[in-house]
């Protein structure tokens, strides 16, 4: 893929660089009023994460495949002055969507912290060029601004992933800057004030609920949208074949994309570990400590298309997608092992349109116990 705005190639270009066009056609038709610094207006953005076609005919390829609502009141949330958290399990979009969201109404998305463990005060303040600062004594000059004061000084979206992964003290450095739209520098005896458009978009995982819980004080500065797994199998289906494709594109796999019949199978397979029970409802089963998301999904299907891009005839089979299959499902190779056992032998292999996922699966076995 070539990033439009450099010219060289790229593994994945930014949402803004890859949808350039369509960001573009949208703002030459956009006649709705626009929140200050916004791109687009709020019914544009909305429009371009959920797709459509425009009245001059272009197409609008949606971006996130869920419910309407849901992302017409994250867009309402960003108008406000009050933040965007985006909550749920692993898989379920939030960075993508976050992505998106910052790309349509900032033009920007790299304005990013990624949270960790170990993600210091200064990702969300300021930090300081050591050498000028012992040069020449606390300055403008020698601060680095990071990517939350950036964002204030232009009047942009901030993003701020896994904010439960950071540590609770670091975390409330964000209260004043939410509340205040101010980030004070006290070595200075100054302050930072937002500019209009400024907000921030934040994500957390369900599954990290009492790693570092957000304070009272501090989720009371979000609005809180909690984004679910699809509703459906053709849902999900849609969601993984539409993200593969891309994927394939983007890495160049020659594999017959009309041919991925394997899509329907792998998503059954999770949705039904995930829910403990098969979609008739006749079998329950025990579910494995894996989350099973869309996103693990997606990843089985792209390592099947490259073995059979590379290895293969370029059609995707069973013998393609069951490593990588397995190996989404067994993350404890005790406990999950015994449940991928019994999943294959009391459903899959009952299933005689899955012979081949079940003789597949089955050889994988055998193989990595000789």
């Amino acid at each position: 893929m070539t990033d439009p705005q450099n010219g060289t190639d790229v593994l994945r270009a930014h949402a803004e660089n890859a949808f350039a066009d369509e960001l573009n056609a949208l703002a030459a038709v956009d006649d709705r009023p626009r929140p200050p610094s916004w791109q687009l207006s709020p019914w544009a953005v909305t429009k371009y994460i959920l797709g459509g076609t425009l009245a001059n005919g272009t197409q609008i390829t949606p971006k996130y495949l869920g419910s309407e609502r849901l992302v017409e009141v994250a867009v309402a949330s960003l108008a406000t002055d009050r933040a965007l958290l985006l909550l749920g399990v692993p898989g379920t979009a939030k960075t993508w969507l976050g992505e998106h969201l910052a790309a349509a109404i900032s033009g920007s998305s790299t304005l990013v912290v990624q949270g960790t463990a170990g993600t210091p005060e200064e990702a969300l303040r300021y930090g300081w060029n050591y050498a000028r600062l012992l040069a020449e004594g606390p300055s403008r000059a020698a601060m680095v601004a990071g990517p939350v004061m950036r964002a204030m000084e232009t009047g942009s979206l901030v993003r701020v992933e896994e904010l439960t992964r950071i540590p609770s003290d670091v975390q409330d450095s964000l209260i004043t800057i939410l509340s205040e739209k101010t980030l004070p520098i006290p070595e200075l005896n100054e302050e930072v004030q937002a500019r209009k458009g400024f907000n921030v978009i934040a994500t957390a995982n369900n599954r990290d609920k009492g790693v570092n819980d957000l304070s009272s004080a501090l989720r009371r500065r979000f609005n809180t949208v909690v984004l679910p797994l699809p509703d459906s199998i053709d849902q999900e289906v849609e969601i993984v074949t539409t993200r593969v494709r891309s994927l394939g594109e983007a890495l160049e796999l020659p594999a017959d994309l009309a041919a991925l019949s394997e899509i329907r199978r792998v998503v059954t397979v999770m949705r039904e570990l995930r829910a403990g029970v098969t979609q008739d409802q006749r079998t329950t089963i025990k579910s494995p400590s894996a989350t099973l998301s869309t996103a693990e999904a997606i990843s089985v299907m792209t390592n099947g298309l490259s073995l059979a891009a590379h290895f293969g005839d370029g059609t995707v089979r069973a013998d393609d997608v069951a490593a990588s299959l397995v190996g989404a499902v067994v993350k404890d190779p005790v406990q999950d092992r015994v449940i991928w056992q019994e999943y294959l032998e009391t459903v899959v292999r009952n299933r005689p349109e899955w012979k081949d996922l079940y003789r597949a699966c089955r050889d994988l076995e055998s193989a990595n116990q000789t």
